[in-house]
């Protein structure tokens, strides 16, 4: 970490007041206060797993805030006190690391999941998987906008794996995130769409129609960090050792994530333009 980063650090956590509307600075003498900023979408899954973590760890008190990574990363550099930053993508740690405001060592990927096609469960498109892409009339498809958000990259990067791309691409219909893109097929403007598994598999009104083979895009996973505002520093570092036991594991894959099996964050990410 700089100079600079290490001095505008002491100089925001004496006069910082609060984060998120609510949060105080916290003291020496509350260490063992464990702040996590969580993105929105992991609510679910986190909710099963930190009484887990809360049981094992009962000197721990654990502190968790909800937000857009969008808020969450603004926040963060501005300097609001977050021992761990658990994002919706992996590429929002990145982003903070290439501004040296990770610290270091504490990067990891804790799961990964899986690109996947999906329907309505009201009014399902009649197609069994993806190989019927290739013959099977199609007349919308939701994707996310490629150029504003992750998941529409790699449904890109699959669909041009498959050479589906130039074939389907005046069915697209263009959503900002994973959410509209449920909310397109859920309502029935769209037959199918392609998103996360993580996003699709609690939603009800979705059913999944496949899975994109691995090879077909880049690795998607989801990863761990402790921001330069970190305080309690061993207790994110017990926190992380936790997400990876095979306990937690077999937890989150009840929300669409899937065991690491290597470290992603060591892996050539492709990226796709849109």
């Amino acid at each position: 970490m700089t100079f600079a980063h290490t001095f505008a650090r002491a100089l925001i956590f004496v006069g910082i007041v609060g984060f998120a509307g609510s949060m105080t600075p916290l003291a020496h003498a509350q260490s063992e206060v464990l702040t996590i900023a969580a993105a929105s979408s992991l609510k679910d899954a986190l909710r099963k797993v930190l009484p887990l973590f809360e049981t094992q760890n009962r000197d721990v008190s654990v502190r968790v805030i909800y937000a857009q990574p969008k808020t969450l990363l603004k926040q963060i550099e501005e300097g609001a006190p977050v021992d761990v930053f658990l994002p919706a993508q992996f590429e929002e740690i990145d982003q903070l690391e290439n501004k040296e405001l990770i610290l270091k060592d504490t990067k990891r990927v804790y799961a990964r999941t899986a690109l996947v096609l999906i329907t309505s469960s009201a009014f399902p498109a009649q197609l069994g998987s993806i190989q019927e892409l290739e013959t099977k009339p199609v007349r919308h498809i939701a994707v996310g906008d490629p150029s504003v958000s992750a998941v529409g990259k790699d449904a890109i990067q699959f669909l041009r794996y498959r050479n589906l791309e130039s074939r389907l691409k005046s069915q697209f219909i263009y959503g900002e995130h994973s959410r509209a893109v449920l909310d397109l097929v859920s309502k029935g403007e769209a037959e199918l769409g392609v998103v996360y598994r993580t996003d699709a598999i609690g939603v009800k009104r979705v059913r999944i129609v496949d899975a994109a083979p691995l090879d077909s895009h880049r690795p998607i996973s989801y990863g761990v960090a402790s921001p330069w505002t970190a305080y309690n520093v061993s207790g994110a570092r017990d926190f992380v050792s936790f997400l990876l036991a095979e306990r937690v594991q077999a937890e989150l894959k009840q929300y669409g994530f899937e065991p690491v099996v290597t470290d992603i964050s060591l892996t050539q990410r492709q990226e796709v333009e849109p």
